[in-house]
């Protein structure tokens, strides 16, 4: 009981939510739960508690937002300080967004029901829009308004970055397409860093999302947004704010999905 206790403590730590009213969240503590939590735990009893997966293989862990009802976060198990590590921009470096992608099915999970593409996003936020100094990746439903926006102008959304014609989340955004049904090899980070050179300059001030799609012409694909915000004074950097933690999209189609309504009502997930 002693040892649960720790664990609800350092994960809300980790997830901004302070042990007393004044204290602010520590830094450090995702990593301390990834690396001291997860993978002990993964390499003691063979069960990555209180991570929902280790991949020793892909270098990451993945783990539940104890304060969203459906967020899951990705988390690499080396230190990568944030969207601004060097390491993220060398030749063989791990493809955390796809990695993000492929663990969407504990969101889902969470959910309790199969999401389509275009309801689920994934967002990193700047330095100065994040409370961990420790790579994440937030998994979670897309916002209703970026959905039907990105839907609407999808068409003017091409392979290179560039301005979008209208905001998102009160903030002008750069985009770029991405063809397939999963990005593969196509990893953000070196797009937004080679596709963009004020970008790749000065990549902490940088926020990235990527938001799935299906486009007119019924191709999936994904579309990637960058926006430069934030300084030490005005810590505004957050693409997170194109996510939506009370999954109203889900609301919305649960019509459209067999079951779907029922999932939600029970509490599934």
């Amino acid at each position: 009981m002693k040892r649960l206790g720790f664990l609800v403590l350092v994960v809300c730590l980790a997830f901004g939510v302070s042990a007393s009213p004044i204290s602010p969240p520590h830094s450090n503590a995702l990593w301390r739960v990834v690396h001291g939590l997860c993978m002990t735990d993964m390499m003691l009893s063979g069960a990555p508690a209180p991570c929902l997966e280790v991949s020793r293989r892909g270098g990451y862990a993945v783990l539940r937002n104890p304060q969203a009802s459906t967020e899951v976060l990705l988390v690499p198990t080396v230190q990568v300080v944030g969207i601004e590590s060097p390491d993220l921009e060398a030749p063989g470096a791990p493809n955390y967004w796809q990695e993000a992608w492929d663990s969407r099915r504990y969101f889902e999970e969470r959910a309790g029901r199969s999401v389509p593409r275009e309801d689920i996003g994934m967002a990193v936020n700047s330095v100065f829009g994040r409370s961990q100094d420790q790579l994440h990746i937030h998994i979670d439903c897309v916002s209703p308004d970026v959905k039907v926006a990105l839907a609407a102008h999808a068409d003017e959304i091409g392979e290179v970055w560039a301005p979008l014609s209208f905001d998102l989340a009160g903030r002008t955004y750069r985009a770029r397409r991405v063809i397939g049904e999963a990005l593969g090899v196509r990893d953000p980070f070196k797009l937004l860093a080679s596709g963009d050179p004020e970008a790749g300059a000065d990549m902490g001030r940088q926020t990235l999302a990527v938001v799935g799609i299906r486009f007119a012409d019924g191709r999936p694909g994904f579309v990637l947004l960058a926006a430069t915000g934030g300084t030490p004074e005005n810590p505004d950097g957050a693409s997170e704010s194109l996510l939506d933690h009370s999954c109203a999209v889900l609301e919305q189609s649960s019509s459209d999905v067999p079951g779907g309504r029922a999932f939600k009502e029970a509490g599934v997930g």
